[in-house]
């Protein structure tokens, strides 16, 4: 096995325990600790210096690549494309941690590689497997009789007594008087707007849950080293 497999064996592996506690403390706080991403960055940063001198880039732009990426994904969170604090850095640090497309073995099955940095198809990826939520909701909606569109493709129903103890967005608000879908993202007071609706009488509401993206970028943090470039491979099938 050449050194390049061997240092990506590393970052799978680093990738993978990091990503994992994040995931767990994500689904149970909506927190994850800074210091899981700074020890990405910096392993990151000594595995980047090691293939440098034992297995060159097949181009300096990637490492050019690496302060550009994280600019980008630090912009995508100024901007609320990206929602929480702890997926912008998790991306900023996977852009150094895989800052090429990860190449083990036979890894990844889908050929040929493309010259996109190693987080940028991870970010890709995660987004992917992100697109299946809606379609979940509206299988679960369809088996609960709730068919209310685009509602039902964004959460479902729920009382507000729970919303006021879930990790979840309220999809309605209260406006003239009037029930209607809230735009979301917003920054609001959740619990000021679920006291309109009781002030209303109003005892259950269409939500939105707070999915934790890290879970989605788990998975594809995992895609991008077994099977690569899915969004490319796609395309390619289809064109």
């Amino acid at each position: 096995m050449d050194e390049g497999s061997i240092l990506n064996i590393v970052r799978l592996f680093l990738g993978t325990i990091l990503l994992l506690i994040a995931s767990y403390t994500d689904i149970k706080t909506r927190r994850a600790a800074n210091f899981l991403w700074v020890i990405m960055a910096g392993v990151g940063v000594a595995l980047v210096v090691v293939q440098y001198f034992m297995a060159p880039f097949s181009s300096i732009w990637y490492l050019i690549l690496i302060p550009v990426m994280i600019a980008m994904f630090y912009a995508f969170y100024l901007m609320r494309l990206l929602f929480g604090g702890a997926d912008a850095k998790a991306l900023m640090a996977l852009a150094i941690l895989v800052p090429i497309q990860p190449i083990i073995g036979v890894l990844p099955y889908l050929r040929p590689l493309t010259f996109w940095p190693g987080v940028w198809t991870i970010f890709v990826n995660s987004l992917i497997f992100f697109l299946f939520i809606p379609v979940s909701l509206l299988i679960y909606n369809i088996g609960k009789r709730n068919v209310q569109f685009p509602h039902c493709l964004l959460g479902y129903r729920m009382s507000v007594e729970k919303a006021k103890q879930n990790f979840v967005w309220p999809l309605e608000k209260i406006k003239d008087g009037k029930r209607k879908l809230a735009k979301l993202p917003k920054d609001f007071d959740v619990d000021k707007e679920l006291e309109e609706f009781e002030k209303l009488g109003i005892t259950e509401i269409w939500v939105t849950p707070k999915i934790p993206f890290m879970i989605p970028l788990l998975i594809g943090f995992l895609a991008t080293f077994i099977l690569g470039d899915i969004l490319t491979y796609l395309i390619d099938i289809l064109l």
